[in-house]
């Protein structure tokens, strides 16, 4: 059948069509990349890792859509320069992004000495990032990948808060309604604290929540 009348949708299985020597298919429940347990959270039909940001391959894919064409648009940072750039540990997280060319002054390994790289693509790369400072509000909300929020959500989103400051009071507030013991319960305030979010991510690590990745990007 058709769901809304557009998208077909599996309604049932015919059993009886099914092969004599056929098998239930075995959902996996860990990560193959990172380890963590992966689940299938009621009512829906795909079965993901609760690892988060932990997790490379999450983290990795957090980055691509963090820079990519209809959120911050950052030219020269396909997928290719964000594996690594991440597997090397110059890019962690989106903080890490608007640090690279402060870091890469003082570094012996400097990117413009790395094969495919030179003067004038680091120059254009740094540039490109230092323009994304300043950004409209739909996009960043774009940027942070929220589970079912793509362009048009991230629109009515930034319409009805007006601003970042907001917009992440809000989100906040409803995360710490979301953990019954306050932020204690969060990966990532249990660890670092209010001040010391930012840090304590750098490597990658954390719960994935939105009350965390906002508290990335608060400074």
């Amino acid at each position: 059948q058709r769901a809304g009348d557009v998208i077909p949708v599996g309604a049932s299985v015919v059993m009886e069509n099914l092969p004599a020597d056929s098998t239930p298919f075995a959902f996996p429940d860990k990560c193959r990349e990172c380890g963590s347990h992966a689940t299938r959270e009621a009512g829906e039909a795909v079965t993901r890792c609760t690892g988060g940001l932990s997790g490379p391959a999450q983290a990795v894919e957090r980055l691509r859509h963090f820079v990519s064409r209809d959120a911050l648009d950052i030219e020269g940072l396909g997928e290719k320069n964000i594996r690594s750039f991440f597997s090397e540990g110059l890019v962690m997280n989106p903080v890490d992004l608007f640090t690279l060319r402060e870091r890469n002054a003082r570094s012996l390994t400097k990117l413009e000495n790395r094969e495919g790289w030179g003067k004038t693509s680091t120059t254009k790369l740094f540039d490109a990032i230092e323009s994304r400072r300043s950004l409209q509000l739909e996009r960043l909300i774009y940027a942070l990948g929220i589970r079912q929020v793509g362009q048009s959500p991230a629109k009515l989103l930034a319409r009805t808060y007006g601003s970042w400051r907001a917009f992440r009071e809000a989100t906040e507030a409803a995360h710490d309604q979301t953990f019954s013991g306050g932020r204690q319960d969060c990966w990532l305030y249990r660890h670092a604290g209010d001040e010391g979010a930012a840090g304590s991510d750098s490597q990658g690590r954390g719960s994935g929540c939105q009350g965390c990745r906002l508290s990335l990007l608060k400074n």
